[in-house]
């Protein structure tokens, strides 16, 4: 593979427009019966006890997967439902995941058959009337706009930017989130929330603090986790409770986080991808004043820099220009088809120079989700890449999910542990 020396510029602010390669596991039946005309209170009834979606045994008899039924209660005024969980589903074909009715009632139901260790956020998209004309491209981008809660699932998370939470969903053999809930007894850290200022930026930068708590008499220098899009994972998601789980379960040692925030969709896309200057600004700028205010090593085997999305690929930029101070990559669903271009010299272009130069004394830990079709790819090759390339301690591995925050708080979390673990 052969690639250009520096990263380019200018490129597109898009994925791969890769076609789905299988279509999405849909199921013709719902997990369990649903009532005719006679019987829908009853059906709401148990539904608003039980929450939703349903499940029910796969009916290939597959003990290792399961039918899953999503639900709406309709209105005399809807027209269509359709279901989206996190990445099961295919762009080019949005009706596949359109809910059917059942006939005389206010049921609409879409079921799926996964496996049982599958955990995804989902949205509901309701047509009311008043869209543009039904099957229309126009149409399908209206009803992205038409988001609904789900009365009947009280399990959300913080949606990314903007909007209310969005809901989710997770099968038992899923992996236990727990390590995220407030704990009674649990030491905590502090977090505070700072402005940095930036030569290489220009300007400021919102940046969360955390500092972990200390037992008496601790005298040894932090480990340090650099952790992006600090705006969401400390700002919404509180990944502070996380840490003080961590550390009070022993998982990791007493550990320090810079969170940096990423402003915007826009500013994300201009320095997550390769930049330069926001590399320097994290080694140059951003680690030097955290180390001002709390007592962190130096040493690049102690200091994990991690990402997802975009921020993975920047994880991974970091430590590829300043191997010298960021020994530990942990990335999940990271845009490593970045750029995507059709000049074959820029295409992937980290993992190009990862390819071609000298091993570096960096361990990547690099996680991506079995539904991410547009991202496997990619991934795949830059694990060959490393592989090819002598990074024997690199570990690599597919959740049963998608490009989401439900499996990346649970995947950060067990890489810091591997890559800090207090032993």
């Amino acid at each position: 593979m052969t690639t250009a020396s520096a990263p380019p510029r200018d490129t597109p602010q898009r994925p791969p427009r890769l076609a789905r390669p299988a279509p999405p596991p849909r199921l013709p039946e719902p997990c369990r019966a649903l009532p005719g005309p006679d019987g829908p209170k009853a059906l709401w009834a148990a539904v608003r006890n039980e929450g939703t979606p349903l499940t029910g045994p796969d009916p290939l008899g597959d003990e290792d997967h399961m039918a899953v039924t999503w639900l709406w209660r309709g209105t005399e005024a809807t027209r269509a439902v359709q279901v989206l969980p996190n990445k099961i589903g295919d762009p080019r074909a949005p009706q596949g995941n359109l809910m059917e009715r059942v006939p005389g009632t206010d049921v609409w139901h879409w079921t799926a058959r996964l496996r049982r260790d599958w955990r995804g956020t989902y949205d509901l998209l309701v047509d009311e009337g008043g869209g543009p004309e039904p099957g229309t491209p126009d149409y399908w981008r209206w009803l992205r706009s038409q988001q609904r809660a789900d009365p009947f699932n009280l399990r959300t998370l913080p949606r990314r930017w903007s909007g209310d939470p969005v809901a989710y969903a997770e099968l038992p053999d899923a992996p236990a989130a727990s390590g995220w809930e407030e704990r009674d007894g649990v030491p905590r850290g502090t977090v505070g929330v700072h402005r940095v200022p930036s030569a290489h930026l220009g300007g400021e930068r919102r940046v969360w603090l955390y500092r972990p708590p200390l037992p008496a008499g601790h005298t040894d220098r932090l480990p340090v986790l650099v952790l992006l899009d600090g705006e969401h994972w400390q700002g919404e998601l509180g990944v502070a409770r996380m840490l003080d789980n961590l550390i009070a379960d022993g998982r990791v040692p007493p550990v320090a986080a810079v969170l940096p925030d990423s402003v915007d969709v826009a500013t994300r896309w201009h320095d997550l991808a390769c930049r330069p200057e926001y590399a320097d600004f994290l080694t140059g700028e951003l680690l030097p004043w955290a180390g001002a205010r709390l007592p962190l090593t130096d040493d690049p085997a102690r200091t994990v820099v991690a990402g997802q999305s975009l921020g993975g690929l920047t994880a991974a930029y970091a430590a590829y220009r300043a191997p010298h101070r960021f020994g530990n990559v942990l990335a999940q669903s990271g845009s490593f088809w970045w750029p995507d271009v059709d000049a074959a010299a820029e295409a992937e272009w980290l993992t190009g120079r990862l390819a071609v130069s000298p091993r570096l004394p960096v361990r990547f830990r690099l996680s991506f989700g079995e539904q991410e079709w547009v991202a496997l790819p990619a991934a795949r090759r830059l694990r060959e890449a490393l592989e090819r390339a002598g990074y024997d301690d690199a570990v690599y591995r597919e959740f049963n999910g998608g490009h989401d925050y439900l499996c990346w708080r649970t995947e950060l979390a067990d890489g810091l542990a591997e890559m800090l673990g207090a032993g």
